[in-house]
């Protein structure tokens, strides 16, 4: 079952490849606003954003991010608190019925946006041209 999961998280991540997708998100402590702009291929209407910590399930967050009608590209949403510290990010979308999926490490420190789909991914080979 294990195994399967992982396949399905690896198909998720090679479709947000081949939708050429990429994410900047900032997350402002101020104003506890999540603000992500995406580029590639798709804009639904909502995003997922799973904040995971390695350690701590206590501290994980899922936030709900809308696109931003009068900008294209942008997904806003709500922080609860404040995060720092070491996070698995994951950024969950649907295009076409079939689910895409950002994931990668990142540290998450004040003042610095966290970029996603700017890394290889993890258990997959590039494809070979």
């Amino acid at each position: 079952e294990a195994g399967k999961g992982i396949n399905r998280s690896l198909d998720r991540e090679l479709f947000a490849q081949t939708l050429k997708l990429r994410a900047t998100v900032s997350l402002d402590d101020l104003t506890g606003e999540a603000n992500l702009r995406l580029t590639g291929n798709t804009q639904p209407e909502t995003l997922i954003l799973n904040l995971i910590s390695p350690t701590q399930p206590e501290k994980d967050r899922k936030l709900v991010l809308a696109r931003v009608a009068a900008e294209p590209g942008r997904y806003v949403g709500q922080l609860g608190d404040r995060i720092e510290g070491r996070r698995f990010v994951e950024l969950l979308g649907v295009e076409n019925s079939r689910t895409w999926r950002l994931f990668e490490e990142e540290a998450i420190t004040r003042d610095k946006d966290l970029v996603l789909g700017d890394e290889p991914i993890q258990g997959a080979e590039a494809p070979k041209k």
